[in-house]
C-alpha cells in the first residue's frame, strides 16, 4: 500500500508564486468583470491592469523569503526580482497607450486586457525559474496570449503578422522542446543548475568524449534557435519588421521591450553553463551571431523608408548589443543587460508612443501611416510633436547626455575591461551606423518642407494620460545621467545576489 504523501504549506514557499498569482488572478477578474458589466468603458480595463500590476509589483518587491519554492522548481533570486521589475514596469507604461482617443478594436475587449496581464504572468514564470519545464510553460503562455493580442487589431495586415508569428513561434517552441528533451537525456535533468553540474564534470564536454560532446552540441543549436526567435537573433529575426508592422505601434513597442527582458534572463542562465565551460565551438557560435545580430539588421535599416519598420530592425540590433553583455560573461557584463535594456525601455516607449500618439483613422491595409515622406516639414506643422519624437530617435542614436548613451558606453566598458577589445569596437561601429539612419526621419521632419496634399494632421490620437506617459519618459530620458548611479547601485545588489 502507498504512504500518502504529506506536503506543508510552508514547505512549498508559496511567496516565490504570489507575484505571478496576482497576474493570473488580475485577468480572471477582468473577465468577471466584464461578464457582469458589459457595457464599461475600457478605460476601466487599463485602469485594473496598472492596478494589478502594482499590486503585482509590490508584492515582489516585498518577497524576502527562500528564493527557492513550489517543489524548487520556482527560482526568485536577484536576477527574478530584478527583471520582473523592468517586465512589470515596461508592461506598465505600455498598458497607458491603450487609453487612445480614437477607438481600435481591440480595446473594445476585455479579453484583450485579460491577455496582457496572462502574458505578464508568462514572462514572470520564464524569468522566475531553472526548470525547462516551467520556462517552457511561461513561454508558451506568453507567445499564445501575443498572437491573439496582435490578431485582435481586426485588419489582414495584422492578422496576416499573427499568422506569421504563431507559425514561426510554433517551430521556435518545437526547438525549445527537442533541446530539453536531449538535455534531459544526457543529464537526467530539466533543471539548469543540476544541468551545469553534469556538464561541467571534468572531460563530460571534452572532445574526447565524443558522444556525449555531439549530443550536447545538437541540444545547444536547437535552445540556441529557440531562444534566438524569442530574442529575434540573427539569422531568426526575419518575422521581427512585419509582425512590427502588422501590429499597433503601442503593441509593436511592447514586443520590442518586456518579452525580451524575460528571453534575455534565459539567455544569461542557460548560456552561462557553456561560456564558463569555455567551449570554443558554442563560444564562437555565440560571438558571430551577437556580432551579425548587431550589424545585419543595422545595414538592412539603412535601407528603410517607414520610421516603424526602421524602429523594428533597430530593435533587432540592440537586442544583439544587449546579448553581447552575455557572451562577455563577467559580472559588470550582467550588470551593464540590465542597466542597457531598463533605458532602452524608456527610450524606445518614448519612440513607439509617439507614432502611437500620431496614429489616425485614415489607415489602409499594407499602407504605412509611418513612412518618412509623411512627417516631412513636421517642425513647421508642429514643432512640439517633431522635437518630442526628434529627442527620442536622438537617444536612440546613443548621443550625450540622453539615455541610451550611458547604457552603451557602460557596455562598451564592461567589453574592454573582459578583454573583448574587437566586440567592443564593432558595439562602436554599429552604433555610429545607428546614428544615419535616426537622423534621416529627423532631417525629413526639421529640413524639408510638408509633402502636397500630406496630411496635416498629428497627435490625432493622443489623450492627457498618454501625452503623461510619454512626458514622463521625456523627463526620464533627459534626466538620465542623475539615475545612472542609483540603477547602477540597485542592478549590482541584485545581480551579486545571484551569483552573476
Amino acid at each position: 500500500m502507498l504512504e500518502p504523501i504529506n506536503i506543508s504549506l510552508e514547505s512549498l514557499n508559496l511567496g516565490t508564486i504570489a507575484p505571478v498569482s496576482i497576474a493570473i488572478i488580475g485577468a480572471l477578474g477582468i473577465l468577471l468583470t466584464d461578464i457582469f458589466n458589459k457595457n464599461k468603458h475600457k478605460s476601466l480595463y487599463v485602469i485594473l491592469v496598472v492596478l494589478f500590476l502594482i499590486f503585482d509589483l509590490f508584492t515582489l518587491l516585498a518577497f524576502n523569503g527562500d528564493e527557492r519554492g513550489m517543489f524548487d522548481v520556482m527560482l526568485v533570486d536577484g536576477i527574478a526580482i530584478l527583471s520582473q521589475c523592468i517586465i512589470i514596469g515596461g508592461s506598465i507604461l505600455f498598458v497607458f497607450l491603450g487609453l487612445s482617443k480614437l477607438r481600435f478594436q481591440e480595446f473594445r475587449y476585455a479579453e484583450y486586457f485579460a491577455l496582457y496581464l496572462l502574458a505578464v504572468a508568462g514572462f514572470q514564470f520564464m524569468v522566475s525559474s531553472d526548470s525547462l519545464i516551467l520556462i517552457f510553460v511561461g513561454l508558451e503562455t506568453s507567445s499564445l496570449a501575443l498572437y491573439t493580442m496582435i490578431a485582435m487589431h481586426n485588419r489582414m495586415v495584422s492578422i496576416e503578422a499573427a499568422v506569421k508569428y504563431f507559425t514561426m513561434g510554433a517551430l521556435a517552441a518545437a526547438f525549445f522542446v527537442f533541446g530539453a528533451m536531449i538535455f534531459y537525456a544526457i543529464t537526467g535533468s530539466v533543471e539548469l543548475a543540476q544541468m551545469a553540474q553534469v556538464l561541467t564534470q571534468d572531460g563530460f564536454l571534452s572532445k574526447e568524449n565524443y558522444s556525449n560532446y555531439v549530443l550536447v552540441l545538437v541540444g545547444f543549436v536547437f535552445m540556441f534557435a529557440a531562444i534566438g526567435f524569442k530574442l529575434s537573433l540573427f539569422p531568426y529575426h526575419t518575422w521581427v519588421p512585419d509582425v512590427y508592422q502588422g501590429s499597433t505601434s503601442a503593441m509593436a513597442g511592447f514586443l520590442s521591450v518586456v518579452p525580451k527582458m524575460a528571453g534575455f534572463v534565459v539567455a544569461l542562465r542557460f548560456f552561462e553553463i557553456f561560456i564558463h565551460a569555455n567551449d570554443p565551438i558554442i563560444q564562437t557560435m555565440l560571438y558571430v551571431t551577437v556580432i551579425l545580430t548587431m550589424t545585419i539588421p543595422n545595414i538592412i535599416a539603412l535601407q528603410q523608408k517607414d520610421i516603424k519598420r526602421m524602429l523594428a530592425y533597430s530593435s533587432v540590433s540592440n537586442a544583439g548589443m544587449a546579448m553581447a553583455a552575455i557572451v562577455i560573461g563577467t559580472h559588470q557584463a550582467t550588470t551593464a543587460l540590465f542597466l542597457y535594456w531598463v533605458l532602452f525601455t524608456i527610450t524606445n516607449f518614448g519612440a513607439f508612443g509617439m507614432l502611437w500618439l500620431n496614429r489616425g483613422k485614415e489607415y489602409v491595409d499594407y499602407n504605412s501611416p509611418y513612412t518618412f515622406k509623411k512627417f516631412s516639414g513636421l517642425a513647421q506643422i508642429s514643432p512640439f510633436t517633431a522635437s518630442i519624437l526628434g529627442l527620442f530617435l536622438f537617444a536612440l542614436t546613443g548621443l550625450p547626455p540622453f539615455a541610451l548613451f550611458w547604457g552603451k558606453m557602460y557596455l562598451i566598458g564592461s567589453a574592454v575591461n573582459a578583454g573583448h577589445i574587437a566586440l567592443a569596437i564593432i558595439i562602436v561601429i554599429n552604433s555610429a551606423i545607428a546614428a544615419y539612419y535616426y537622423l534621416r526621419p529627423i532631417s525629413y521632419m526639421f529640413l524639408r518642407d510638408p509633402e502636397a496634399g500630406a496630411n496635416t494632421k498629428f497627435m490625432q490620437n493622443a489623450t492627457t494620460p498618454m501625452k503623461s506617459m510619454i512626458g514622463l519618459a521625456v523627463f526620464l530620458t533627459i534626466i538620465s545621467i542623475l539615475l545612472i548611479e542609483p540603477l547602477l547601485n540597485i542592478i549590482n545588489m541584485y545581480v551579486s545576489n545571484s551569483g552573476f
